[in-house]
């Protein structure tokens, strides 16, 4: 009898992922895109933390990038016109898994051939390959410094 229970749980329990991943890809077919932009840390980009979106581009933010992509924080690429592309996968690695390969290319200005997923309002991309890599082309710690100055909270009166 307890056997019983615990495998209906269990069938009970996958069943609603299984819809809802059933459910997604009827939602959404996946797109082959080419993407130019740079690849950033998704948290300090959607959240401000550090500023406006000009505080999470370039050399000035590289270290939060390597740290966040480090401590599992989705990387995304952020295209030219402006759109964020949350990166699922990086040519066949799995970021979760291996996020020392993402390491690799933070900050960097890359073109990505990959596939396009979007549901409610988001952008995913699965990159198959990246065509191309100029590595760190944005300076912009000539500007801001190591730390950009926006990105230092005031001090508490």
């Amino acid at each position: 009898m307890i056997q019983a229970i615990r495998g209906m749980r269990r069938s009970l329990i996958g069943l609603p992922i299984a819809v809802l991943a059933a459910a997604a890809a009827a939602e959404t077919a996946p797109e082959r895109i080419e993407v130019a932009g740079e690849m950033v840390d998704s948290w300090c980009y959607f959240s401000g933390v550090m500023g406006g979106y000009d505080a999470v581009v370039g050399s000035a933010h590289h270290t939060c990038a390597l740290w966040c992509a480090k401590g599992g924080i989705p990387v995304g690429l952020l295209a030219d016109d402006g759109t964020m592309y949350l990166v699922l996968r990086l040519e066949g690695a799995d970021p979760l898994a291996e996020p020392e390969t993402l390491l690799t290319v933070a900050s960097d200005r890359l073109v990505a051939d990959g596939l396009h997923y979007e549901r409610d309002g988001v952008n995913y991309i699965v990159v198959e390959a990246v065509v191309e890599n100029d590595g760190i082309t944005n300076l912009n710690h000539e500007d801001f410094g190591p730390v950009p100055g926006f990105a230092i909270p005031e001090p508490a009166e």
